[in-house]
């Protein structure tokens, strides 16, 4: 694999506060970022001057933004396919467009863990509401009805249950296709983070712990309050997915630690899936020698891995909405890292920033 030096341009599709946290971290070891995205007020364009304004359909532009970088990586797993095919045709793509085939699709995800082996909750495919109201006969119910496609913080998913009308769900849900899945009855959630370079090499992070308030990811505990063997097998399966899709970069994967194994065997099962950034790592930030976003460029240029151990025990909150006003008492916290987006509007739910709560030695 290629090393990159210092010095060399990384291309970041995707201008969020993803891309932002990435940026920053490239910039440490002396890399130069150049930022590509649809906006123009994008939390990563305030921290490198590089950036291109332009539509994901523009091929123009993404040729010519994919000119000026000697690697490209991305902050969001939805840029449309034809836009990543454009940009690796002049420049090495991480994660590659067959990756993102499978991470954009949650019945392509699901179906490819279940093919190599690892447990996911039990699904059926829907196309129409005529399709939902055939499945609400047989499939266990409650259940919950997502697009296969987008959708995220609980947009683009209903709740199905006995009572409710399939054409008005449909509708609600809002995508083309639809996944019903069932639910479970799981311990917690916890997420993995493993980062992978082209030779093959990985390095895992921990098994943590999610707390969700309204869809929408609220708190990260790390390390996740499972005993130690669930942990590793969580760490396992973050691996094998890694290897088994051929990631290079970050992989970072939801899972259902159940109470009790299912008829399928399986204790954890894997929920979803993302090759990029994770908001459940905000916290390597300011926990680890070496944080998700640092490993990220690591990866992408050929360099060898940090070390992802924790040094500290932490607790990462998001700032959702109007949270971000009470800025100026988190940072007379001790033990407090608070790192805000540079978001210029507020809205309810947005994620406005984070705060990790370091606990003390690991």
């Amino acid at each position: 694999m290629k090393t990159l030096p210092p010095g060399s341009i990384i291309g970041i599709l995707g201008g969020g506060q993803l891309a932002r946290m990435t940026a920053l971290a490239a910039a440490r070891l002396g890399y130069q970022t150049h930022i590509f995205c649809p906006g123009k007020d994008e939390p990563a364009l305030q921290v490198t001057p590089l950036h291109t304004r332009a539509a994901w359909d523009d091929r123009a532009a993404l040729q010519k933004f994919a000119g000026a970088v000697d690697v490209v990586t991305l902050e969001w797993e939805n840029v449309p396919i034809a836009a990543l095919e454009a940009v690796a045709r002049k420049a090495p793509l991480y994660p590659s467009a067959g990756v993102l085939r499978v991470a954009q699709d949650r019945i392509a995800e699901k179906t490819f863990a279940r093919k190599i082996g690892i447990g996911t909750t039990d699904f059926t495919a829907i196309h129409s509401a005529a399709e939902l109201a055939q499945a609400m006969k047989s499939f266990p119910l409650p259940a919950i009805l997502k697009s296969t496609r987008m959708g995220y913080d609980g947009k683009g998913q209903v709740k199905i249950s006995r009572p409710t009308d399939p054409a008005k769900a449909w509708k609600e849900m809002g995508g083309k296709a639809g996944i019903l899945e069932a639910f479970v009855d799981f311990a917690c959630e916890v997420s993995v983070i493993v980062a992978r370079r082209a030779d093959g090499a990985m390095e895992a992070y921990p098994a943590i712990e999610n707390i969700h308030r309204n869809h929408i990811l609220a708190e990260s505990r790390a390390p996740a309050r499972i005993p130690p063997a669930l942990a590793r097998q969580a760490q396992q399966i973050a691996r094998k997915l890694a290897q088994k899709l051929g990631v290079v970069g970050l992989l970072a994967i939801e899972m259902f630690v159940l109470k009790n194994p299912g008829a399928h065997g399986h204790r954890i099962l894997m929920n979803e899936i993302a090759p990029r950034p994770h908001n459940s790592g905000h916290w390597t930030t300011d926990a680890c020698a070496t944080s998700q976003f640092e490993q990220l460029v690591r990866a992408v240029c050929g360099l060898p891995f940090g070390d992802p151990a924790p040094h500290s025990r932490a607790v990462m909150h998001n700032l959702l909405g109007r949270d971000i006003e009470h800025w100026p008492d988190l940072l007379k916290k001790s033990h407090a890292c608070v790192h805000l987006y540079g978001k210029a509007k507020t809205r309810k739910g947005r994620k406005m920033g984070h705060v990790t709560f370091l606990k003390g030695a690991w």
